[in-house]
Protein backbone atom coordinates (compact mmCIF):
# COMPACT_ATOMS: atom_id res chain seq x y z
CA UNK A 1 0.00 0.00 0.00
CA UNK A 2 1.44 3.83 -1.13
CA UNK A 3 -0.85 6.74 -0.13
CA UNK A 4 0.53 10.31 0.92
CA UNK A 5 -2.98 10.55 2.55
CA UNK A 6 -3.10 12.07 6.00
CA UNK A 7 -6.30 11.24 7.83
CA UNK A 8 -7.64 12.40 11.22
CA UNK A 9 -6.99 10.61 14.65
CA UNK A 10 -8.59 11.32 18.15
CA UNK A 11 -8.45 8.78 21.05
CA UNK A 12 -11.59 6.56 21.32
CA UNK A 13 -14.55 8.33 23.07
CA UNK A 14 -15.60 5.05 24.82
CA UNK A 15 -11.60 4.06 26.13
CA UNK A 16 -12.16 5.18 29.20
CA UNK A 17 -15.51 3.34 30.01
CA UNK A 18 -13.58 0.04 28.94
CA UNK A 19 -10.72 0.82 31.56
CA UNK A 20 -13.58 1.17 34.39
CA UNK A 21 -14.79 -1.37 33.61
CA UNK A 22 -11.74 -3.68 33.47
CA UNK A 23 -10.48 -1.66 36.78
CA UNK A 24 -13.44 -2.44 38.47
CA UNK A 25 -13.08 -6.42 37.26
CA UNK A 26 -10.01 -6.49 39.22
CA UNK A 27 -11.53 -4.62 42.36
CA UNK A 28 -13.97 -7.33 42.85
CA UNK A 29 -11.60 -9.99 42.49
CA UNK A 30 -9.46 -8.28 45.13
CA UNK A 31 -12.59 -7.58 47.97
CA UNK A 32 -13.93 -11.54 47.27
CA UNK A 33 -12.34 -12.56 50.52
CA UNK A 34 -13.08 -9.65 52.37
CA UNK A 35 -16.47 -9.89 50.87
CA UNK A 36 -16.93 -13.51 51.89
CA UNK A 37 -17.65 -14.39 48.20
CA UNK A 38 -15.89 -17.57 46.53
CA UNK A 39 -13.06 -17.02 44.09
CA UNK A 40 -13.01 -19.35 41.08
CA UNK A 41 -10.11 -19.77 38.85
CA UNK A 42 -11.26 -20.51 35.37
CA UNK A 43 -12.99 -18.96 32.38
CA UNK A 44 -16.83 -20.42 33.00
CA UNK A 45 -19.78 -18.19 31.85
CA UNK A 46 -22.59 -19.97 34.29
CA UNK A 47 -20.64 -18.37 37.64
CA UNK A 48 -23.25 -15.74 37.75
CA UNK A 49 -25.74 -18.28 39.03
CA UNK A 50 -24.25 -18.60 42.50
CA UNK A 51 -24.93 -15.92 44.92
CA UNK A 52 -21.67 -15.68 45.71
CA UNK A 53 -19.42 -16.45 43.15
CA UNK A 54 -16.80 -14.91 41.06
CA UNK A 55 -14.41 -16.03 38.50
CA UNK A 56 -10.52 -15.22 37.53
CA UNK A 57 -8.36 -16.23 34.83
CA UNK A 58 -5.10 -16.32 34.50
CA UNK A 59 -4.30 -14.94 30.62
CA UNK A 60 -5.56 -11.44 31.46
CA UNK A 61 -4.06 -11.17 34.93
CA UNK A 62 -1.20 -12.64 33.99
CA UNK A 63 -0.50 -10.48 31.32
CA UNK A 64 -1.45 -7.19 32.74
CA UNK A 65 2.01 -8.32 35.47
CA UNK A 66 3.93 -8.27 33.12
CA UNK A 67 2.65 -5.33 31.06
CA UNK A 68 2.43 -3.10 34.31
CA UNK A 69 6.10 -4.51 36.26
CA UNK A 70 8.56 -6.23 35.09
CA UNK A 71 10.62 -6.83 37.96
CA UNK A 72 7.71 -8.44 40.00
CA UNK A 73 6.87 -10.30 37.06
CA UNK A 74 10.10 -11.86 37.20
CA UNK A 75 9.80 -12.05 41.00
CA UNK A 76 7.31 -14.12 40.63
CA UNK A 77 8.91 -16.57 37.67
CA UNK A 78 11.21 -16.90 39.90
CA UNK A 79 9.49 -18.18 42.95
CA UNK A 80 7.90 -20.23 40.52
CA UNK A 81 11.22 -21.71 39.29
CA UNK A 82 12.52 -21.98 43.04
CA UNK A 83 9.02 -24.29 43.74
CA UNK A 84 9.77 -26.62 40.80
CA UNK A 85 8.02 -25.34 37.97
CA UNK A 86 10.24 -25.08 34.54
CA UNK A 87 10.57 -22.24 32.06
CA UNK A 88 8.71 -23.91 29.58
CA UNK A 89 5.35 -23.65 31.34
CA UNK A 90 3.17 -20.44 30.07
CA UNK A 91 4.19 -17.27 31.26
CA UNK A 92 0.72 -16.63 32.45
CA UNK A 93 1.08 -19.18 34.29
CA UNK A 94 4.05 -18.84 36.46
CA UNK A 95 3.34 -15.22 37.12
CA UNK A 96 0.44 -16.34 38.93
CA UNK A 97 1.05 -18.87 40.48
CA UNK A 98 4.66 -17.14 41.92
CA UNK A 99 2.50 -14.44 42.74
CA UNK A 100 0.37 -17.17 44.70
CA UNK A 101 3.78 -18.40 46.27
CA UNK A 102 4.97 -14.80 47.24
CA UNK A 103 1.78 -13.79 48.47
CA UNK A 104 1.09 -10.84 47.54
CA UNK A 105 0.67 -8.51 44.33
CA UNK A 106 2.73 -5.96 42.89
CA UNK A 107 0.86 -3.50 44.98
CA UNK A 108 1.87 -5.05 47.61
CA UNK A 109 -1.78 -5.99 48.21
CA UNK A 110 -2.38 -9.98 49.19
CA UNK A 111 -2.71 -12.22 46.85
CA UNK A 112 -6.25 -13.57 46.53
CA UNK A 113 -5.79 -16.94 46.81
CA UNK A 114 -8.33 -19.25 45.02
CA UNK A 115 -11.23 -21.51 46.72
CA UNK A 116 -11.78 -23.59 43.81
CA UNK A 117 -10.65 -24.29 40.23
CA UNK A 118 -12.19 -24.86 36.66
CA UNK A 119 -9.01 -24.79 34.79
CA UNK A 120 -10.22 -23.25 30.94
CA UNK A 121 -11.00 -25.62 28.91
CA UNK A 122 -9.34 -25.29 25.95
CA UNK A 123 -6.90 -26.90 23.48
CA UNK A 124 -4.23 -24.88 23.83
CA UNK A 125 -1.48 -27.36 25.64
CA UNK A 126 -1.06 -26.09 28.80
CA UNK A 127 -4.66 -24.77 29.70
CA UNK A 128 -5.80 -27.64 31.92
CA UNK A 129 -2.50 -27.65 33.43
CA UNK A 130 -3.56 -24.42 35.33
CA UNK A 131 -5.37 -26.13 37.89
CA UNK A 132 -2.46 -28.02 39.06
CA UNK A 133 -0.87 -25.54 40.84
CA UNK A 134 -3.76 -23.87 43.05
CA UNK A 135 -5.41 -27.49 43.74
CA UNK A 136 -1.96 -28.33 45.16
CA UNK A 137 -0.70 -25.36 47.15
CA UNK A 138 -4.04 -24.97 49.44
CA UNK A 139 -5.70 -27.13 48.65
CA UNK A 140 -8.79 -26.59 47.30
CA UNK A 141 -11.42 -28.42 45.24
CA UNK A 142 -10.55 -28.71 41.39
CA UNK A 143 -13.16 -29.54 38.77
CA UNK A 144 -12.92 -30.02 34.69
CA UNK A 145 -14.82 -28.80 32.22
CA UNK A 146 -14.24 -31.08 28.97
CA UNK A 147 -13.53 -29.98 25.69
CA UNK A 148 -15.59 -30.84 22.85
CA UNK A 149 -13.37 -31.45 20.10
CA UNK A 150 -12.15 -33.79 17.65
CA UNK A 151 -10.11 -34.09 14.31
CA UNK A 152 -10.96 -35.42 10.58
CA UNK A 153 -14.22 -35.73 8.82
CA UNK A 154 -17.21 -34.59 10.32
CA UNK A 155 -19.45 -37.66 12.26
CA UNK A 156 -22.67 -36.71 13.71
CA UNK A 157 -23.09 -39.27 16.05
CA UNK A 158 -19.40 -38.59 17.27
CA UNK A 159 -20.47 -35.42 17.63
CA UNK A 160 -23.43 -35.51 19.48
CA UNK A 161 -22.14 -37.40 21.66
CA UNK A 162 -19.32 -35.03 22.57
CA UNK A 163 -21.85 -32.34 22.63
CA UNK A 164 -23.71 -34.36 25.62
CA UNK A 165 -20.64 -34.76 27.37
CA UNK A 166 -19.38 -31.61 27.71
CA UNK A 167 -22.94 -30.77 28.59
CA UNK A 168 -23.30 -33.23 31.61
CA UNK A 169 -20.05 -32.66 32.72
CA UNK A 170 -20.97 -29.15 33.56
CA UNK A 171 -24.23 -29.20 34.89
CA UNK A 172 -22.09 -32.05 36.70
CA UNK A 173 -19.97 -29.55 38.28
CA UNK A 174 -23.09 -26.71 38.96
CA UNK A 175 -24.64 -29.83 41.19
CA UNK A 176 -21.17 -30.74 42.48
CA UNK A 177 -20.60 -26.36 44.17
CA UNK A 178 -23.91 -26.60 44.76
CA UNK A 179 -23.20 -29.56 47.31
CA UNK A 180 -19.84 -28.82 48.69
CA UNK A 181 -19.96 -25.21 48.89
CA UNK A 182 -23.59 -25.08 49.74
CA UNK A 183 -25.03 -22.14 47.45
CA UNK A 184 -27.84 -22.46 45.55
CA UNK A 185 -27.90 -21.60 42.06
CA UNK A 186 -29.62 -19.13 40.46
CA UNK A 187 -31.45 -20.50 36.99
CA UNK A 188 -33.34 -17.07 36.85
CA UNK A 189 -30.30 -14.66 36.96
CA UNK A 190 -28.35 -17.38 34.59
CA UNK A 191 -30.74 -18.15 31.62
CA UNK A 192 -31.39 -13.93 31.77
CA UNK A 193 -27.39 -13.62 31.81
CA UNK A 194 -26.96 -16.40 28.49
CA UNK A 195 -29.40 -14.28 26.69
CA UNK A 196 -28.39 -10.72 26.91
CA UNK A 197 -24.83 -11.66 26.51
CA UNK A 198 -25.92 -13.49 23.20
CA UNK A 199 -25.97 -9.88 22.57
CA UNK A 200 -22.15 -8.88 22.74
CA UNK A 201 -20.88 -10.62 19.60
CA UNK A 202 -23.09 -9.07 16.56
CA UNK A 203 -21.96 -5.90 17.74
CA UNK A 204 -17.82 -7.38 18.14
CA UNK A 205 -18.52 -8.66 14.38
CA UNK A 206 -19.35 -5.73 13.46
CA UNK A 207 -16.28 -3.79 14.85
CA UNK A 208 -14.03 -6.75 13.84
CA UNK A 209 -15.47 -5.62 9.64
CA UNK A 210 -15.35 -2.16 10.62
CA UNK A 211 -11.75 -2.52 10.91
CA UNK A 212 -11.42 -4.17 7.03
CA UNK A 213 -11.87 -0.43 6.02
CA UNK A 214 -8.97 1.74 4.69
CA UNK A 215 -7.63 3.95 6.76
CA UNK A 216 -8.21 1.13 10.10
CA UNK A 217 -10.43 2.75 12.45
CA UNK A 218 -8.56 1.24 15.11
CA UNK A 219 -5.18 -0.81 15.85
CA UNK A 220 -4.21 -3.57 17.20
CA UNK A 221 -3.21 -2.04 20.55
CA UNK A 222 -6.95 -0.43 20.55
CA UNK A 223 -8.73 -3.35 19.91
CA UNK A 224 -6.51 -5.01 22.97
CA UNK A 225 -8.42 -3.04 25.88
CA UNK A 226 -11.65 -4.03 24.79
CA UNK A 227 -11.28 -7.72 23.57
CA UNK A 228 -11.36 -9.46 26.71
CA UNK A 229 -14.70 -7.71 27.71
CA UNK A 230 -17.45 -10.58 28.25
CA UNK A 231 -14.93 -12.94 27.60
CA UNK A 232 -11.95 -13.56 29.79
CA UNK A 233 -13.30 -10.72 32.19
CA UNK A 234 -17.04 -11.16 33.24
CA UNK A 235 -18.82 -8.30 34.11
CA UNK A 236 -22.19 -7.43 34.43
CA UNK A 237 -23.75 -8.71 31.26
CA UNK A 238 -26.15 -5.90 30.15
CA UNK A 239 -23.43 -3.15 30.52
CA UNK A 240 -20.99 -5.40 29.24
CA UNK A 241 -23.19 -5.27 25.86
CA UNK A 242 -24.00 -1.66 26.45
CA UNK A 243 -19.97 -0.62 26.05
CA UNK A 244 -19.71 -3.14 23.00
CA UNK A 245 -22.83 -1.19 20.97
CA UNK A 246 -20.81 2.02 22.18
CA UNK A 247 -17.83 0.59 20.54
CA UNK A 248 -19.45 0.05 17.37
CA UNK A 249 -21.31 2.91 16.97
CA UNK A 250 -18.24 4.95 17.80
CA UNK A 251 -16.03 2.82 14.95
CA UNK A 252 -18.89 3.20 12.13
CA UNK A 253 -18.46 6.23 12.66
CA UNK A 254 -15.21 6.79 12.65
CA UNK A 255 -15.42 5.13 9.47
CA UNK A 256 -17.90 6.91 8.04
CA UNK A 257 -15.65 9.82 8.63
CA UNK A 258 -12.66 8.42 7.89
CA UNK A 259 -11.20 9.06 11.25
CA UNK A 260 -8.18 6.94 11.42
CA UNK A 261 -6.27 4.64 14.09
CA UNK A 262 -2.79 5.45 12.25
CA UNK A 263 -2.94 8.82 10.93
CA UNK A 264 -0.34 8.34 7.85
CA UNK A 265 -1.53 4.77 7.13
CA UNK A 266 0.23 3.20 3.86
CA UNK A 267 1.09 -0.38 5.35
CA UNK A 268 -1.02 -3.01 6.94
CA UNK A 269 0.18 -5.75 8.93
CA UNK A 270 -1.19 -8.71 11.07
CA UNK A 271 -0.58 -11.35 14.40
CA UNK A 272 -1.50 -14.47 14.89
CA UNK A 273 -1.46 -14.59 18.72
CA UNK A 274 -0.65 -12.75 21.43
CA UNK A 275 2.42 -10.13 21.62
CA UNK A 276 4.84 -10.04 24.15
CA UNK A 277 2.71 -7.77 26.91
CA UNK A 278 5.92 -6.17 28.46
CA UNK A 279 7.27 -4.47 25.02
CA UNK A 280 3.80 -2.81 23.21
CA UNK A 281 5.80 -0.30 22.61
CA UNK A 282 6.55 -1.88 19.35
CA UNK A 283 3.05 -0.87 17.71
CA UNK A 284 3.76 2.48 18.43
CA UNK A 285 7.18 2.02 17.01
CA UNK A 286 5.81 0.12 13.68
CA UNK A 287 3.73 3.73 13.12
CA UNK A 288 6.59 5.39 12.32
CA UNK A 289 6.74 3.81 9.35
CA UNK A 290 2.88 4.01 8.80
CA UNK A 291 2.09 0.99 9.61
CA UNK A 292 -0.90 0.19 11.53
CA UNK A 293 -1.59 -3.42 12.93
CA UNK A 294 -4.98 -4.52 12.13
CA UNK A 295 -5.62 -7.29 14.76
CA UNK A 296 -5.28 -11.15 14.93
CA UNK A 297 -7.94 -13.71 15.18
CA UNK A 298 -6.31 -13.53 18.78
CA UNK A 299 -7.63 -10.34 19.34
CA UNK A 300 -11.02 -10.60 17.50
CA UNK A 301 -11.82 -13.06 19.69
CA UNK A 302 -15.38 -11.61 20.86
CA UNK A 303 -16.06 -11.63 16.94
CA UNK A 304 -16.40 -15.69 16.65
CA UNK A 305 -14.76 -18.05 14.68
CA UNK A 306 -14.93 -15.91 11.20
CA UNK A 307 -14.46 -17.04 7.54
CA UNK A 308 -13.79 -15.29 4.15
CA UNK A 309 -17.46 -16.58 2.10
CA UNK A 310 -17.47 -17.74 -1.23
CA UNK A 311 -18.56 -14.45 -2.38
CA UNK A 312 -15.77 -12.47 -0.86
CA UNK A 313 -17.29 -11.09 2.36
CA UNK A 314 -15.61 -12.14 5.81
CA UNK A 315 -18.55 -12.95 8.40
CA UNK A 316 -19.40 -15.14 11.54
CA UNK A 317 -18.92 -18.88 10.13
CA UNK A 318 -22.13 -19.59 12.34
CA UNK A 319 -24.06 -16.62 12.35
CA UNK A 320 -24.84 -13.67 14.34
CA UNK A 321 -27.19 -15.60 17.16
CA UNK A 322 -24.16 -14.44 19.72
CA UNK A 323 -23.55 -18.17 22.44
CA UNK A 324 -26.73 -19.27 20.81
CA UNK A 325 -25.05 -19.76 17.31
CA UNK A 326 -27.44 -22.23 15.51
CA UNK A 327 -29.23 -23.04 18.55
CA UNK A 328 -32.96 -22.67 17.68
CA UNK A 329 -34.48 -24.00 20.71
CA UNK A 330 -35.56 -21.12 23.47
CA UNK A 331 -33.55 -21.21 26.77
CA UNK A 332 -35.79 -21.45 29.40
CA UNK A 333 -33.33 -23.59 31.67
CA UNK A 334 -30.39 -24.65 33.30
CA UNK A 335 -29.69 -26.72 30.72
CA UNK A 336 -31.05 -24.82 27.88
CA UNK A 337 -28.40 -22.42 28.51
CA UNK A 338 -25.75 -24.54 28.52
CA UNK A 339 -26.12 -25.83 25.26
CA UNK A 340 -26.43 -22.50 24.46
CA UNK A 341 -22.73 -21.91 25.27
CA UNK A 342 -21.87 -25.03 24.16
CA UNK A 343 -22.77 -24.84 20.84
CA UNK A 344 -23.64 -26.83 17.77
CA UNK A 345 -20.51 -28.64 17.25
CA UNK A 346 -18.09 -30.63 18.88
CA UNK A 347 -15.10 -29.70 16.22
CA UNK A 348 -14.98 -26.20 17.50
CA UNK A 349 -13.61 -23.11 15.81
CA UNK A 350 -10.04 -24.53 14.11
CA UNK A 351 -12.40 -26.76 11.90
CA UNK A 352 -14.65 -26.47 8.63
CA UNK A 353 -16.25 -29.03 7.02
CA UNK A 354 -14.06 -31.76 6.43
CA UNK A 355 -11.33 -29.50 6.73
CA UNK A 356 -8.55 -28.62 9.47
CA UNK A 357 -8.64 -24.94 9.26
CA UNK A 358 -6.34 -23.78 11.28
CA UNK A 359 -3.38 -23.90 8.81
CA UNK A 360 -4.93 -21.54 6.02
CA UNK A 361 -6.65 -19.38 8.48
CA UNK A 362 -4.26 -16.64 8.55
CA UNK A 363 -4.67 -16.81 4.60
CA UNK A 364 -8.53 -15.50 5.04
CA UNK A 365 -7.97 -13.32 7.63
CA UNK A 366 -5.10 -11.46 5.23
CA UNK A 367 -7.04 -11.43 2.54
CA UNK A 368 -10.00 -10.10 4.39
CA UNK A 369 -7.86 -7.30 5.88
CA UNK A 370 -6.10 -6.48 3.34
CA UNK A 371 -2.39 -6.79 4.74
CA UNK A 372 0.68 -6.01 3.28
CA UNK A 373 2.84 -8.10 5.96
CA UNK A 374 2.20 -10.21 9.14
CA UNK A 375 4.23 -10.19 11.84
CA UNK A 376 4.68 -13.66 13.68
CA UNK A 377 5.84 -15.07 17.08
CA UNK A 378 7.28 -18.19 17.92
CA UNK A 379 6.94 -18.67 21.37
CA UNK A 380 9.06 -21.02 23.29
CA UNK A 381 6.69 -21.87 26.03
CA UNK A 382 2.52 -22.55 25.57
CA UNK A 383 3.14 -23.92 22.25
CA UNK A 384 -0.23 -24.32 21.48
CA UNK A 385 0.37 -20.23 20.27
CA UNK A 386 3.12 -21.89 17.85
CA UNK A 387 1.96 -25.30 16.13
CA UNK A 388 1.99 -24.90 12.61
CA UNK A 389 3.52 -21.00 12.73
CA UNK A 390 6.29 -21.44 10.10
CA UNK A 391 3.93 -22.70 8.14
CA UNK A 392 1.60 -20.64 8.23
CA UNK A 393 4.26 -18.06 7.15
CA UNK A 394 5.21 -20.01 3.89
CA UNK A 395 1.39 -19.79 2.84
CA UNK A 396 1.57 -16.95 3.37
CA UNK A 397 4.70 -15.66 1.76
CA UNK A 398 3.34 -17.88 -1.22
CA UNK A 399 -0.06 -15.09 -1.71
CA UNK A 400 2.59 -12.35 -1.61
CA UNK A 401 2.31 -11.42 2.66
CA UNK A 402 5.33 -10.41 4.01
CA UNK A 403 6.47 -12.52 6.46
CA UNK A 404 8.75 -11.72 9.73
CA UNK A 405 8.76 -14.37 12.65
CA UNK A 406 10.55 -13.71 16.09
CA UNK A 407 11.29 -15.51 18.96
CA UNK A 408 10.91 -15.59 22.78
CA UNK A 409 9.40 -17.00 25.45
CA UNK A 410 5.86 -16.40 25.55
CA UNK A 411 3.89 -13.24 25.74
CA UNK A 412 3.92 -13.16 29.71
CA UNK A 413 7.60 -13.97 29.71
CA UNK A 414 9.85 -11.27 29.17
CA UNK A 415 13.53 -13.67 29.40
CA UNK A 416 14.25 -15.00 26.27
CA UNK A 417 12.77 -11.60 24.15
CA UNK A 418 16.10 -9.51 22.79
CA UNK A 419 14.03 -6.46 22.39
CA UNK A 420 16.99 -4.89 20.65
CA UNK A 421 17.23 -7.66 18.17
CA UNK A 422 13.32 -7.24 17.54
CA UNK A 423 13.53 -3.07 16.40
CA UNK A 424 16.48 -4.40 14.42
CA UNK A 425 14.55 -6.84 12.74
CA UNK A 426 11.99 -4.21 12.28
CA UNK A 427 13.84 -1.54 10.56
CA UNK A 428 15.62 -4.20 8.39
CA UNK A 429 12.08 -6.05 7.45
CA UNK A 430 10.25 -2.55 6.83
CA UNK A 431 13.73 -0.90 4.55
CA UNK A 432 13.36 -4.25 2.58
CA UNK A 433 10.21 -3.24 1.33
CA UNK A 434 11.39 -0.13 0.31
CA UNK A 435 9.54 1.92 3.53
CA UNK A 436 11.77 4.41 5.51
CA UNK A 437 10.32 6.26 8.63
CA UNK A 438 8.35 8.83 8.08
CA UNK A 439 8.81 10.40 11.74
CA UNK A 440 11.43 10.27 14.49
Amino acid sequence: MATKTKWETRPLEVWNKAKEMRANWQKSIDTASSERVLLAQGNVGWAIGFPALRVIEDNPVGAMMANKSDEFARAARLAGEIIGWGREVCGYQLNCWGAMYLGHQQDGSPFPFRDLVIPFSDPCDQHTKRGQAPMDYSPIPRFQENYALYTGPRDPAREKAMIEDKVYSTLFILEEIERIFGQKFDDEKFVGSVRVSGGIRPYALEVSRFMQHVPSPLSQKDLYSFYTLGGLTKGDPAETVAIWKALRDEVEWRVQNNVAAVGNERYRWMEAHPPPWHFLKYYRYMEKYGAVCIGSQYSHMMAGPMELKKDGTWGSRMGNAGFAQGFDRPIKTREDAIRAMVGPEARGHRFKDDEVIRPWALNDFAKAYKVDGAILALWRGGVGCTVTRKEQGLRLSEMGVRVLHYEGSQPGDRTDLDENRLMDQLDVWMESQGLRKLEE
